[in-house]
C-alpha cells in the first residue's frame, strides 16, 4: 500500500478548509458547526448532512480521527498528522494565490453597474 501525498487532497473546498481548521482542538460535530459559521463571520452555515457526510470522508480519507477527548456519547474529532500537513500546505496554496494576482487586482479598475 502507497502512502498518499498530502498534496493530493488539494485544492480544498472553502467549507471543508473551514472544517479542518476548527479542528486545530477535538471537536464534536456541533462544535464544529459553531465554530465554522464563527470563523467565518456567517457566511459558511453547516447543515448536519453535509457536515456529517465531509467528516466521514475525511476520516475514510486518514485526514481527520475520532477521539476519546470528550467522555460523553458525543463523538469528537481532531486534525491527523496527515490533516496537518494538508492544511499547511493549503494554505500555502492560498497564500501563494493571494501573492500572485495581489498587484492584478490592486490595480484593477471596477465600475460599478446599476
Amino acid at each position: 500500500m502507497t502512502k498518499k501525498s498530502p498534496t493530493q487532497y488539494l485544492p480544498l473546498t472553502h467549507t471543508t478548509f473551514y472544517i479542518l481548521i476548527s479542528l486545530t482542538t477535538p471537536l464534536h460535530g456541533y462544535g464544529i458547526m459553531q465554530k465554522v459559521e464563527e470563523m467565518s463571520n456567517g457566511d459558511v452555515i453547516l447543515g448536519p448532512g453535509t457536515l456529517y457526510g465531509a467528516l466521514s470522508k475525511l476520516e475514510k480519507q486518514k485526514i481527520i480521527s475520532k477521539t476519546d477527548e470528550d467522555h460523553e456519547r458525543r463523538k469528537c474529532y481532531v486534525l491527523t498528522k496527515l490533516g496537518k500537513q494538508v492544511v499547511k500546505l493549503e494554505w500555502d496554496r492560498l497564500q501563494k494565490l493571494v501573492e500572485i494576482t495581489r498587484n492584478s487586482v490592486e490595480n484593477m479598475e471596477v465600475t460599478k453597474h446599476l
